[in-house]
């Protein structure tokens, strides 16, 4: 029997533009199973939502076979504000995949892993804890939210992670990702910074400092850049002073974390 999932007659939030490309969040599925495996291998109830997929469900479908390599029965839900969106991905359901209309507040039961990319960017700085925090609500304990934002062909890409740690939402770090495909310089990440940090890259800020110390790294890393980008990436990282995850086959793969700074406020509570 299909399940039926109860939403607000009037969903929460904006629409999106809704512009995808294949592939585009590809290298965030991959780094999503290379960390998390055992948050996709877990028994028990717990699916995957994708929530603001666009006018194409193409991520969400592209996602479902990438992460059920990891969990053949898990659960794929895309949520969409706008009705004809979610018209027309219908035809793509099955008995592990579905769409529903949606935005915040849709109901679909326990999450354990929920994906918001390119959805806040058209939001004020100011709607961001709220928006977290509504999120964080449908999600279980140990699960993850990724909320950021990416170009259009997902050649850069940043995002929050952030888990479900008792009553609220930890951040756990920021994402930076690339996929060697164009010239490296730190600055490229900036016009795709998530929402809670593109208007922060300003003197005292810590994603200034952040960045600044990482173009200086870059400057120092230069004759590694005969070598291409990502040897130019890799020793950039290398060379970073940051509180940084620093397994070396992250920069290997074009994948930077940037851990919290000290003092950030990084708990945000679910309504």
């Amino acid at each position: 029997m299909r399940a039926v999932y109860r939403t607000r007659r009037r969903p929460l939030g904006h629409s999106t533009r809704g512009k995808t490309a294949p592939n585009r969040l590809r290298r965030l599925d991959a780094l999503v199973c290379a960390l998390y495996p055992g948050l996709i291998r877990a028994p028990g109830p717990g699916v995957f939502l994708d929530l603001g997929y666009g006018r194409e469900p193409r991520t969400t479908l592209e996602s479902a076979g990438r992460l059920r390599v990891l969990n053949p029965a898990l659960e794929v839900i895309g949520a969409e504000i706008d009705r004809g969106r979610v018209a027309a991905a219908r035809p793509f359901e099955d008995a592990r995949t579905r769409f529903v209309r949606g935005g915040f507040e849709v109901d679909v039961g326990p999450v354990r892993l929920l994906r918001a990319m390119n959805v806040l960017r058209q939001y004020e700085e100011a709607a961001v804890p709220g928006a977290w925090a509504a999120l964080g609500h449908r999600v279980v304990e140990g699960g993850l939210v990724i909320e950021g934002t990416c170009s259009p062909y997902g050649r850069w890409l940043t995002a929050n992670l952030l888990r479900r740690r008792g009553s609220g939402l930890v951040l756990e770090g920021v994402l930076f990702s690339t996929n060697f495909k164009e010239d490296f310089h730190p600055e490229r990440f900036q016009p795709v910074l998530p929402k809670s940090l593109i208007h922060r890259v300003l003197p005292g800020q810590p994603v200034h400092a952040l960045f600044q110390r990482w173009t200086a790294a870059w400057r120092l890393a230069q004759p590694w850049g005969s070598y291409g980008p990502r040897a130019l990436f890799r020793e950039t990282a290398r060379r970073l002073e940051a509180p940084l995850d620093r397994r070396r086959w992250l920069a290997r793969r074009g994948y930077l974390i940037w851990r919290p700074p000290p003092g950030a406020p990084p708990v945000y509570r679910p309504r």
